[in-house]
């Protein structure tokens, strides 16, 4: 993907950030915890779950297929780290009232963020107003209290262009978030795509946050992600109100580079105080 000179400044500053404890802590509470393997059962949920509050604090959410929503509400009660799923996953082919009626399903059962994929090949095919009716629809659904992080399937685009179109329709049509892929596509996240749908943020001068979701397992990468947002958003923009990780293994490599435990370990809950 080309960037234009000043974006490819920004990524290439935003690879030679070293990554240090700090940042890495900071990371955790950025994170969606995830799993969205057709294997997945209950035990899982609760062992994802069980993971969520850490020796250096809570990760922001967990993200779990609608099935699990209620499950993974129970395994959290008590803590802060709030509940996300999926809709219209991960294809994006379904329409806008089965989405609709998905996203009602799901906050009925207890979600409290929705990550919904863009009809994405439709979009890129040039269709426009059924991708975007689409979004509208979940929108309408989530009503005021619940954020919508729409999934663009970032490295399904062929330039950096159409998927920036498609990142301002998506603004336009209500997203709270916009995040990069599935993780069921390849290329997934990449610092590029990235780098597209944050100036795309920053151009539309609303309060869009952004969501790197993919792909992603060292520290190293993490904090490119969120040096490459502050680069191009401001110093400390990045909170779990406008920034997440969506992933799973990136939770120990963070914490091993804060202290706890090695890359790969399986790391013990730390529910002190919550």
């Amino acid at each position: 993907m080309k960037l234009s000179a000043d974006l490819q400044s920004a990524l290439d500053a935003s690879r030679s950030v070293p990554s240090d404890p700090d940042v890495a802590c900071r990371a955790v509470g950025l994170l969606d915890l995830t799993s969205l393997n057709g294997d997945d059962t209950d035990r899982v949920v609760e062992a994802l779950c069980a993971r969520a509050v850490t020796p250096v604090g809570p990760v922001a959410a967990v993200c779990v297929w609608p099935r699990f929503v209620e499950t993974a509400r129970r395994a959290l009660e008590g803590t802060p780290v709030r509940v996300a799923t999926v809709v219209n996953f991960p294809t994006g082919e379904a329409d806008a009232p089965s989405v609709a009626a998905e996203t009602r399903r799901a906050i009925d059962t207890g979600a409290q963020e929705i990550d919904v994929v863009l009809p994405y090949q439709a979009f890129i095919d040039g269709a426009r107003t059924q991708p975007m009716s689409v979004v509208r629809a979940c929108r309408e659904a989530c009503g005021e209290g619940i954020p919508m992080k729409v999934i663009l399937e970032s490295g399904t685009y062929p330039d950096p262009e159409l998927l920036a179109w498609a990142a301002r329709d998506s603004i336009a049509a209500g997203a709270d978030f916009l995040k990069t892929s599935t993780g069921k596509t390849q290329p997934a996240a990449t610092l590029e795509a990235a780098a597209v749908m944050l100036d795309t943020i920053h151009d539309s001068g609303r309060t869009v946050g952004f969501k790197a979701s993919g792909g992603i397992r060292t520290a190293d990468e993490a904090v490119s992600y969120l040096a490459l947002a502050e680069h191009l958003l401001g110093k400390g923009w990045a909170t779990p109100q406008t920034f997440r990780f969506g992933a799973s293994s990136l939770l120990d490599a963070l914490l091993a580079t804060c202290g706890h435990g090695a890359p790969g370990d399986a790391m013990q809950p730390a529910t002190a105080g919550y």
